[in-house]
């Protein structure tokens, strides 16, 4: 099995074009060409993680966090980043990193974290815009269903919880094919008047391509017809941070009690409790501040996220409950969804969980 097997399987689970425009997940070192001996899952790609995988024979670690972020225009081994991508490169090791683009999926990051709590009626907790095309095309009567069902297959017409949407409407086409053509219905020369049904599929921008594949191989007419406008809707499945609700409704301290137990901490940050019930709760695992006006505009009683400064703590302006618990600690089942997402694809393939702890911050508690 290749690489490109591997990474083909996680684009489609999270593709690349849902990263945020300042990321750099992908492909970071080896080449999609070579053949997988092993997969290792973890956060971080660091030089332990590496080793790590050279002992197991694992030649591509999947981390969640790329190792090389913001480019490099020197490896001399004088950091970590760089001592990491040498390590990489002499033992031939793929570093593949599957970034905002897993937190921006509806089955990513927060949803995991979701499902540790939980919660119950998830939803993205901010959408994105533009990240959805919808298709026009116009099909003879007789063509609709075949053309409809390859168009279907190609990953278009969901809609939320709902496969295989579309919106069909019957015209009256017409054309005078010209000297030169092979008319599927009509003759040169002659305007031809045809029944056609005129179909409107919605599908995400990023399989515009293979969408527009399948139509044509398949759409009887030599020219096929089409229009693809971008939508300004809101993709519901893809955006940051998640909304859920707990199955019952807890005081603020039993909902503290349960993140510590369920993230295993023995510290958190937090605003001043309320003095409310909790049910409904907004989180964003990494740094998710940015979603705290988000959190508050849901209607949430309690947001959890992580990488919150001191003054950031006073936007919660008693409105709600502003937890931090930590990067490492939000984001740590990332690995058992790294690992789920591959084992369920590759059996009896070697599909490993890191065993080392790469969270580089430390706690001392004094008692």
């Amino acid at each position: 099995m290749n690489i490109s097997e591997v990474i083909q399987t996680l684009e489609a689970y999270a593709p690349l074009p849902y990263q945020e425009s300042y990321d750099n997940a992908g492909l970071l070192t080896g080449s999609k060409d070579w053949n997988c001996t092993g997969i290792l899952c973890t956060l971080d790609a660091t030089e332990a993680v590496v080793n790590e995988a050279v002992e197991k024979n694992c030649n591509l670690i999947i981390a969640h966090h790329p190792i090389i972020f913001s480019g490099l225009k020197k490896i001399t081994g004088k950091n970590y980043v760089e001592r990491t991508v040498i390590a990489a490169i002499k033992n031939n090791i793929a570093i593949y990193a599957i970034h905002t683009n897993l937190d921006n999926v509806y089955n990513g990051v927060s949803r995991r974290m979701a499902e540790k709590l939980g919660l119950q009626n998830c939803k993205v907790l901010d959408p994105k815009p533009g990240l959805l095309k919808k298709l026009y095309t116009y099909v003879p009567v007789d063509d609709a269903e075949k053309v409809r069902a390859v168009i279907f297959k190609a990953g278009a017409g969901d809609i939320g919880n709902y496969g295989e949407c579309s919106f069909n409407i019957e015209g009256i086409g017409t054309y005078k094919p010209q000297e030169g053509a092979d008319p599927y219905i009509g003759k040169i020369g002659k305007r031809a008047e045809t029944k056609e049904i005129k179909l409107e599929i919605i599908f995400p921008a990023h399989l515009q391509r293979q969408v527009i594949s399948a139509l044509q191989a398949t759409h009887p007419y030599e020219e096929v017809a089409y229009d693809v406008i971008t939508l300004a809707n809101e993709f519901q499945q893809v955006g940051s941070g998640m909304t859920g609700e707990l199955p019952e409704t807890m005081s603020e301290t039993d909902f503290l009690h349960r993140i510590s137990k369920v993230f295993n901490l023995r510290l958190i940050k937090h605003t001043p409790l309320l003095n409310k019930n909790v049910k409904k709760v907004a989180l964003c695992g990494g740094a998710g501040n940015f979603l705290l006006p988000k959190a508050i505009a849901a209607g949430a009683d309690f947001y959890i996220t992580s990488d919150v400064k001191y003054h950031e703590f006073f936007d919660a302006d008693g409105r709600i409950v502003f937890a931090d618990i930590g990067h490492w600690e939000s984001e740590q089942f990332t690995i058992d969804l790294l690992f789920d997402i591959l084992q369920s694809k590759f059996h009896n393939f070697a599909v490993l969980k890191t065993g080392v702890r790469t969270n580089p911050v430390c706690y001392f508690l004094w008692r």
